[in-house]
């Protein structure tokens, strides 16, 4: 990788970092996203970078955030993300292209529909879902990363709906992906995927990671909670659609 290449992706990485810390989802989006459009790197690689690098962005992000949880729906999500990733993993070998192509524009319509429906009429529950409703999502979360590499759009939705304060979202969805992240880079390991290039990599982004988390604690936007809630479903739509296109450029 040459050092203009280099360079790029940890501006990238950067711009990820932040936005995640502020809202406690992106990173991942962001990065594979736009590494992906630029042609700087494999999806394969960057995915892995994403999935060590994240467990930075959380180790910096939330230490003194443990009063600002609410466990009890964090160990339901984790309990449903555990079968999700197996079940997309195992949905990825068995479909064809088209049918999992198929799947992706049908998740693009939903995530289109839910954040449309959010923006036109932007209210948070007035009573906290239940458990199970937060064990479907984590399950939801799992199977589309699984599936997809993309392992957001069911956790946000389930969270920004929430009556949580944003400081509890942000925490709690950055907690999730640090489990999601931790364990995809434990299975990628065993299967002997991750290499030296993916961890070297992956090393020297953590300075950059570590100061642009810091940067986005100390500064974050001025924005209310309902203009960043807006911001959070626009993008989401903007996901959905990017699903979409996907699907509709595989499938024709």
């Amino acid at each position: 990788m040459s050092t203009e290449t280099l360079l790029i992706l940890l501006a990238i990485i950067m711009v990820g970092t932040y936005f995640q810390t502020v809202t406690g989802f992106g990173l991942g989006i962001i990065v594979v996203g736009a590494t992906s459009a630029l042609d700087l790197t494999t999806v394969a690689v960057i995915a892995a970078v994403v999935s060590l690098v994240t467990l930075v962005n959380c180790a910096v992000a939330l230490p003194g955030a443990a009063k600002q949880m609410d466990w009890c729906a964090v160990s339901a999500v984790v309990l449903g993300v555990l079968p999700g990733i197996g079940a997309g993993v195992w949905l990825l070998e068995l479909l064809s292209q088209s049918a999992t192509s198929l799947l992706q524009g049908l998740l693009g319509g939903m995530i289109v529909y839910s954040a449309v429906n959010f923006l036109l009429r932007p209210a948070q529950k007035t009573v906290r879902s239940g458990h199970p409703s937060f064990v479907v999502s984590g399950f939801g979360s799992g199977l589309t990363g699984g599936l997809f590499g993309m392992a957001g759009p069911p956790l946000i939705y389930q969270f920004y709906r929430q009556p949580f304060e944003l400081t509890t979202i942000r925490n709690m969805l950055l907690i999730s992906f640090a489990f999601t992240s931790a364990t995809r880079s434990l299975l990628i390991g065993v299967q002997g995927q991750l290499s030296m290039d993916i961890v070297l990599l992956a090393g020297i982004a953590v300075p950059v990671v570590m100061i642009s988390t810091i940067l986005a604690r100390r500064f974050p936007p001025p924005l209310s909670a309902a203009a960043m809630r807006r911001m959070v479903f626009g993008l989401l739509m903007l996901i959905g659609l990017y699903l979409i296109a996907n699907a509709l450029v595989a499938l024709f």
